[in-house]
């Protein structure tokens, strides 16, 4: 598996392309739910104060996701969008804050941040969650900020996620022990051990 990213890192990333030059930076991430992976991002101008460009760049036009930019082949990858279908796409693929629910229909707490993992994958691979009691116990004054895999199915409707309540078995709030976790559970094909 690739590194993991968290979502809320890649706003104001910066896009270049393989001959250096920055083209634009990432003012929101888009996915496509049904797929689990991102689908485009919303991009601002060269300079972060320049504002949303009216163009939008698919995630098949991306060549490579790093911690430090988004790379593209070249300026051709960004698609000219209006920007009104740029603003509706992104709302539509938004995760954060939506309510997290398993399909036992538990509340289970409220999505933080996105994990996708880079390079070419762009896969969506767990949700950091701010953990309601039920799911993580503790004092009441601290608030729990755990990570979730994202499980086989995916469905997000209105501001609602709906996991797998097997996926719940393997949260932590440790990353380095929680992508350990996230590999044994895809190892499994996203089941709970048996």
């Amino acid at each position: 598996m690739n590194a993991l990213t968290a979502v809320r890192s890649l706003t104001t990333l910066p896009v270049v392309t393989l001959g250096g030059d920055a083209v634009a930076h990432v003012k929101d991430t888009v996915f496509d739910p049904e797929a689990g992976r991102i689908a485009s991002f919303t991009l601002t101008g060269r300079t972060l104060l320049s504002g949303p460009l009216p163009r939008d760049l698919p995630w098949a036009a991306v060549h490579c996701l790093g911690r430090h930019a988004v790379m593209v082949r070249d300026e051709g990858a960004l698609c000219a969008l209006p920007l009104s279908v740029a603003r509706r796409d992104a709302l539509r693929g938004r995760l954060l804050g939506a309510h997290v629910m398993t399909d036992d229909g538990d509340l289970v707490g409220t999505v933080l941040d996105v994990l996708v993992e880079g390079g070419t994958s762009g896969r969506l691979v767990a949700f950091r969650l701010a953990a309601h009691r039920e799911l993580v116990h503790g004092t009441r004054h601290r608030r729990h900020r755990v990570y979730v895999p994202r499980g086989e199915a995916l469905s997000v409707s209105g501001r609602t996620l709906v996991i797998p309540a097997h996926a719940t078995t393997y949260v932590t709030d440790d990353l380095p022990a929680f992508t350990a976790r996230v590999g044994a559970y895809h190892d499994r094909g996203g089941r709970a051990a048996s």
